[in-house]
């Protein structure tokens, strides 16, 4: 009863996260979801590839269980999973993430939480592991992308939220009278902890 509890909970989890993933690309043009907006090339379309390679092969051939997309060999990892080339579309992206959600949710429906996997890629003695394992890691994977998400889409054009029915609309007014109070709080905060790092 509880293993059923759990894997219900984490893949329900799971499937909401995929949906906050792709909403973050929702309206955006193609210039602004593929473009680099840190200082390391993160863009959104490429947390989306990202995400889907990761559940891919996770819950593909970490359970004997190899996904139907082509994927390079993990021992081929180049980062080129972080980006899209220009010869990919948007759709083709999107696509593999959905198929990949396909192939992921049939083994999360067909094995028990304590069926066993191997990860090759995972130091040992961590590479024997389980579903349970998986799920948990996945989810934390696609947890960490999706606030990623979150903070390039505000940085593009303000949106926010985990979910479009919980959008709400921009006051600008408000938020840059939260900003400041913010910035306010730090500008006075620091020359106290200058004053107490010379006191000791």
């Amino acid at each position: 009863m509880i293993d059923e509890f759990a894997k219900d909970n984490l893949h329900g989890r799971l499937r909401r996260d995929r949906e906050a993933l792709l909403w973050k690309l929702d309206g955006l043009s193609e210039y602004d979801a593929r473009r680099p907006l840190t200082a390391t090339g993160t863009n959104l379309l490429g947390l989306v590839k990202h995400v889907a390679t990761v559940e891919a092969r996770y819950f593909g051939e970490v359970f004997d269980r190899p996904s139907p997309e082509a994927l390079p060999q993990w021992q081929d990892s180049d980062g080129s999973d972080l980006w899209a080339t220009e010869d990919e579309t948007r759709e083709q992206i999107i696509g593999f993430y959905r198929r990949t959600w396909e192939h992921s949710d049939a083994t999360i429906n067909d094995l028990p939480l304590d069926a066993p996997g191997h990860v090759p890629w995972w130091p040992e003695p961590y590479r024997n592991t389980n579903l349970f394992a998986i799920m948990v890691h996945v989810l934390g994977e696609s947890v960490r992308h999706a606030g990623h998400a979150d903070i390039l889409r505000e940085s593009l054009d303000g949106r926010t939220g985990l979910r479009p029915e919980h959008e709400k609309q921009i006051d600008e007014e408000a938020r840059a009278a939260h900003r400041a109070k913010i910035e306010q709080a730090a500008r006075s905060a620091a020359p106290i902890k200058a004053r107490s790092s010379q006191a000791t």
